[in-house]
């Protein structure tokens, strides 16, 4: 049911199932790499290109997430995926491959949390029985669309991100034990006339923290109502300004409350500049090490709160600014009060 202006309550509380995690060499040199299902030692996974190396790590995300549960991709519904390739060619091309009923998002890094609102919302309302989620994202491809090919050496300010190589799925259902998606919060576009394409970060922080502020608003809980509150991906810069005008907003949150997707994702020494970015960066950290720290029965309650800069190529060489948009969803053990 709708809540307030832009978040939906989940009755019903659809069930995360399974999910399946994959990765690329440089995140299996992570801080994570222990929580993820397959991590590959090459970023081309023995094809010819980058996009099609996605597309691969798409397949294989959604296939270990179907085969924990032990289904058949026939037993799934409806697929919700996207990337940051033109086209969304990887999630378009892997659906074609599995065969599945498809829906494509395009999100930037929020797609994500895009894909698991969308599917939690059509299986609390009886639309499906098993949707799958999936959102991933490639370094060199993105690298080669947004910026420059990687072989080109240029270089970036200490406020760039890295994109992740990673693909994160899970399979959402009516019943069944597992953390229970409890409620979304749909974000709004946010542009503060922000333009530089290497300062994600700071351009999103906003949108997150509207997102946060529009959820606790329509659903009348108290700024402690969760045990974590983590962004995905607004990296050491965006996390500090977002942490900054929560306070001001009367929501004073401490590092281990409010923490960030791309900070988790690789380690301090790792050339990673800023933090980690990408679709593939929230989903693989949420769904191969917070859910499973979530099961350990460390949290009980989270929300995840992933952000996108919703620029292309086209519209940096136009001289848009960078309009910035997030989308948050709570996760609950047990649930169901």
């Amino acid at each position: 049911m709708l809540k307030g202006h832009q978040s939906w309550l989940f009755s019903n509380q659809p069930v995360i199932l399974s999910t399946g995690v994959v990765a690329g060499p440089f995140e299996a040199k992570g801080r994570l790499a222990e929580d993820f299902d397959r991590l590959y030692d090459d970023l081309w996974l023995g094809e010819d290109s980058y996009e099609k190396a996605q597309k691969v790590m798409i397949e294989d995300s959604i296939t270990i997430a179907i085969e924990k549960e032990n289904l058949a991709k026939e037993n799934i519904n409806f697929m919700c995926a996207g990337d940051l390739v033109n086209q969304l060619t990887p999630s378009s091309f892997a659906g074609r491959t599995l065969g599945i009923p498809y829906v494509g998002l395009f999100g930037a890094c929020s797609t994500s949390m895009e894909g698991l609102a969308l599917s939690a919302y059509i299986v609390n309302y009886q639309g499906a029985q098993y949707m799958a989620s999936v959102a991933s994202s490639h370094n060199t491809a993105t690298e080669k669309q947004f910026r420059y090919p990687t072989e080109y050496g240029g270089q970036k300010p200490p406020t760039a991100q890295w994109t992740a190589t990673a693909a994160g799925a899970a399979i959402i259902g009516q019943n069944g034990a597992g953390p229970k998606i409890t409620s979304a919060t749909m974000g709004k576009i946010i542009d503060m006339g922000l333009s530089d394409p290497f300062n994600m970060g700071g351009a999103m922080a906003p949108a997150a923290v509207d997102t946060i502020i529009s959820h606790f608003r329509d659903l009348q809980l108290p700024p402690d109502y969760y045990d974590l509150i983590i962004t995905g991906d607004l990296g050491k810069i965006g996390l500090s300004i977002a942490r900054e005008m929560l306070k001001e907003k009367g929501m004073d949150y401490d590092h281990n409350q409010l923490q960030d997707c791309g900070l988790l994702l690789y380690r301090e020494d790792q050339p990673v500049l800023a933090g980690g970015s990408g679709p593939g960066c929230s989903a693989s950290v949420l769904y191969g090490h917070l859910l499973k720290r979530m099961k350990q029965g460390e949290w009980n309650r989270i929300l995840v709160v992933a952000t996108g800069a919703l620029l292309s190529p086209l519209s940096f060489q136009q001289k848009e600014s960078i309009p910035t948009i997030a989308h948050a969803v709570s996760i609950e053990r047990g649930a169901k009060t």
